[in-house]
């Protein structure tokens, strides 16, 4: 987005990428389908030190900005469950109508280029070397790499923007080397932890978790004051699914997660209701109502087995109170996630003290910008961080 907006002010724009392609991460983003982003962006669905960073760059390019271009390439796509936009084909979509802006815009890009070290210099008029202080031009050396095909490569530019993304699955190229050029220039590193990622469990609810698998339930789950009504899946490690992944952004390890199994309604409540109308089924046919089976009779070895073949109206009133509040209050302590090697973002980054809000320039770097996920701006789940990588790089290109 950033090479797109400067090249339509008649820049000229070279993307350097490591891979041996460019998107990787849009073509695997929604399961093939790209959620590309969400009808309502507020900075309340990002997390950051600065919880006020990202609203400059949003309301400079907003979802529907990018909506617009998306119409403009004629690409259809569905609005689903949580306002999120998904394309109604393949991710490739997005990738494609990016690149085909680029080219209009008569972007390079060259792939198999790692850079190794980054210089500033000053310049005279002529772009000779003056001086290595106080920078007007930056000088980036690496390597180009392609089968046995390996060479020094050395480029220069007046503007350069970071938008290497951080360290969240690193198959797809993800790595710290943003946060290394960060350094360089004498920028700050937050906190920085795995979001949007699978809890797992080496307690006793692993082997239950386990026989579980592939099962999935509608849950509200809640830690640290942030609560979140979503789908939530059952792994041979943990747990993961939608709720998982939005509440993981606000987890820190030692903290518990309070699961409802059964949201807006009162089990227990409901529970010594039907016993007083004689109601003569097990607690587990009750509960399949609203639970899967397999998590029933799992949940009935836990929390009821002395009851489990008696009739509801035989079951003391405390004890389905007791089983109904288990049902709505269940406290789990995760060992850990699945790490970066699976979550979809990094939480934390480079600093935003240091950088403009309106256009990501660092505010004692003229020309040196960074945009994306590198920076300490983490969305949540449902579009919003591929929202924030198009409005921060179009805040970027518009002035770089």
């Amino acid at each position: 987005m950033s090479a797109i907006t400067a090249s339509k002010r008649g820049r000229k724009v070279l993307v350097l990428e490591k891979s041996n392609k460019v998107g990787k991460k849009i073509l695997m983003s929604g399961g093939g389908r790209c959620n590309f982003t969400n009808e309502f962006v507020d900075s309340d669905n990002f997390i950051s030190q600065n919880k006020h960073f990202c609203k400059s760059a949003l309301n400079g390019f907003s979802s529907q900005d990018f909506v617009n271009l998306v119409d403009q390439h004629a690409i259809e796509y569905e609005i689903r469950k949580r306002n999120q936009f998904f394309c109604q084909g393949s991710s490739k979509n997005i990738l494609d109508m990016l690149l085909k802006e680029c080219d209009a815009g008569g972007v390079d890009i060259q792939t198999h280029t790692e850079i190794n070290h980054i210089r500033n210099v000053v310049c005279n008029e002529n772009n000779e070397v003056h001086s290595f202080i106080s920078a007007n031009r930056f000088v980036l050396e690496g390597t180009f790499k392609l089968g046995s095909n390996q060479r020094y490569i050395e480029y220069s530019c007046k503007s350069l923007i970071v938008a290497t993304g951080a360290l969240s699955v690193p198959t797809l190229g993800g790595s710290g080397y943003g946060y290394d050029i960060a350094e360089q220039f004498d920028l700050s590193i937050t906190e920085k932890y795995a979001g949007l990622v699978p809890f797992v469990f080496t307690d006793s609810l692993k082997p239950i978790f386990s026989r579980l698998s592939g099962v999935s339930t509608l849950v509200q789950v809640e830690c640290n004051g942030h609560v979140f009504l979503e789908n939530m899946l059952f792994t041979h490690r943990g747990l993961s699914g939608p709720a998982m992944l939005q509440i993981s952004n606000y987890w820190s390890s030692d903290d518990r997660l309070l699961v409802n199994l059964i949201p807006n309604v009162d089990p227990g409540k409901e529970l010594v209701r039907i016993r007083e109308q004689g109601d003569k089924r097990l607690i587990r046919s009750y509960l399949t109502e609203y639970l899967p089976k397999s998590l029933v009779i799992e949940l009935q070895s836990m929390w009821w087995p002395k009851h489990s073949e008696l009739p509801i109206n035989k079951i003391n009133p405390s004890e389905l109170i007791n089983i109904g509040y288990k049902l709505n209050n269940w406290i789990i302590k995760p060992s850990g996630t699945e790490g970066f090697r699976t979550a979809e973002v990094t939480v934390g980054g480079v600093s935003t003290d240091g950088i403009n809000s309106k256009t990501m320039e660092v505010k004692n770097q003229p020309g040196l910008y960074f945009v994306g996920e590198v920076l300490d701006v983490s969305g949540q789940l449902g579009g919003f961080n591929f929202q924030w990588a198009w409005s921060s790089g179009f805040a970027a290109g518009r002035v770089a």
